[in-house]
């Protein structure tokens, strides 16, 4: 299996094959990003806002909301650039597992593996199934679950 690190941005559908593995890089999860994330969505519960009401929770303190989470692993999979400008959709979640909390001065990354591709000519691509594997800095899986994007084909 290879892994890629550094890449051409953009690929387009022709150029996944199953069995690749592309990992992002890392980004610290902060306060800053949970108070944001509650406005935007309207989830302040206490489990993720409050610190002094997280200490006696069974974590003994604030969890990163586990959407928030699965939204910056969407942002880094793009930092990759393998979806840059050949991305037509992000069509499903699947089989989606939230494992372990993620903490504020947590630093994840996602792995990425095709596991399937499908020509759809109708839609000038494709469909790529993806494994996203979202890792703390401890190399320990705290969600995991698979994408399907449609991917533009190469003009030829």
């Amino acid at each position: 299996m290879d892994t890629y690190h550094s890449y051409r941005r953009g690929w387009y559908f022709e150029e996944f094959q199953v069995g690749q593995q592309i990992e992002s890089v890392g980004r610290t999860i902060t306060e800053s990003d949970i108070v944001s994330f509650a406005g935007l969505s309207g989830d302040y519960n206490q489990i993720h806002t409050d610190a002094e009401y997280s200490k006696s929770s069974f974590y003994g303190q604030r969890v990163v909301h586990g959407l928030l989470i699965l939204s910056i692993a969407s942002g880094l999979a793009m930092r990759t650039g393998i979806l840059e400008g050949t991305a037509l959709a992000f069509r499903e979640i699947n089989h989606w597992k939230f494992l372990k909390p993620v903490f504020i001065g947590d630093t994840i990354r996602v792995v990425l593996n095709v596991i399937e591709t499908k020509a759809i000519s109708r839609l000038g691509g494709g469909s790529i199934e993806i494994e996203a594997v979202v890792k703390n800095q401890r190399d320990e899986v705290t969600m995991k679950g698979v994408w399907t994007v449609i991917v533009a084909a190469e003009e030829k």
